[in-house]
């Protein structure tokens, strides 16, 4: 009968006729044993050990960021698609946080912006029921409030509730007690149906993240010679000192609103950097 094989004899087996599996390391390792004969020191089989675990753990970590680099792709595809209108194809600005909130009080914009210009142009009249859609601190509310006067109602909307927060602390300071707060949504400013004589949106409408829906909405709360008023900055004029995406041209507003249903009424130029639009129910 043939002898068994000594464990000498498979020692000296020629490289290629012996099975490797394992890591690239694993294998290096068993290689040399089999070339060299004899088994690593104490120190070396630690030192290959830490370099097992730091190839094993550089191998998690470049998956790690692999995977992370393809999410944040994946995210950043997805935010661009939908931050354009699909009417007019305009770029969807982000909405101001609450943190911004001073540059809305900032003492230069009874200047650049005339807000008692604005309103005065408007023709609003005592008793009316006005609506500051994305109201913000209030700098426009206060101001509808005494237009309309004690018969009248002015519903202050804001889908931040630190806006609303701050914008209580004004209408308390001013005494008013004709202003509701509404805390809105993207998709739904959360206003009573058919109430409204005016719907306002000072520098706002640019921002909607869901400008169709919101609009649906407003529409319906409207009475039926109701208008909605945008307040926007002049993309038609390259020298006011807005970002692009924070302005709106007159053909882009009428896109997107006449394609909700929306009549055009006019364009009130009487302000430094904005125009004023104005549409029917």
């Amino acid at each position: 009968m043939p002898r068994k094989p000594a464990d000498h004899d498979r020692m000296h087996q020629p490289i290629h006729r012996v099975a490797l599996r394992g890591t690239p390391i694993q294998i290096a390792l068993t290689m040399a044993v089999l070339r060299f004969g004899g088994i690593p020191s104490i120190p070396g089989c630690v030192r290959l050990n830490m370099a097992l675990k730091r190839w094993r753990m550089t191998r998690r970590v470049v998956v790690a960021i692999t995977m992370a680099l393809v999410v944040v792709t994946l995210v950043a595809a997805a935010v661009s698609a939908q931050s354009r209108h699909p009417v007019s194809g305009r770029v969807i600005a982000q909405v101001m946080g609450y943190e911004g909130a001073a540059w809305l009080e900032r003492p230069e914009r009874e200047s650049e912006e005339q807000p008692a210009a604005a309103i005065a142009a408007l023709g609003i009249s005592a008793g009316q029921v006005v609506a500051d859609v994305g109201a913000g601190s209030g700098f426009y509310t206060v101001r509808l409030a005494e237009r309309v006067g004690p018969t009248g109602r002015v519903f202050a909307t804001d889908i931040q509730p630190e806006m609303l927060s701050l914008l209580r602390t004004r209408v308390s300071r001013a005494r008013l007690d004709n202003v509701e707060l509404v805390l809105s949504v993207d998709a739904d400013p959360r206003l009573p149906e058919g109430l409204f004589d005016l719907v306002l949106m000072v520098d706002v409408y640019h921002e909607l993240a869901r400008p169709q829906e919101v609009l649906r909405k407003l529409r319906a709360s409207l009475k039926p010679d109701g208008r909605l008023v945008l307040v926007e900055f002049r993309k038609e004029s390259a020298w006011v000192p807005i970002r692009e995406e924070h302005k709106m041209s007159v053909k882009e507003a009428r896109m997107e609103l006449e394609a909700e249903g929306y009549r055009f009424d006019r364009v009130i130029d009487v302000l430094p950097w904005q125009h004023i639009l104005v549409f029917r129910r």
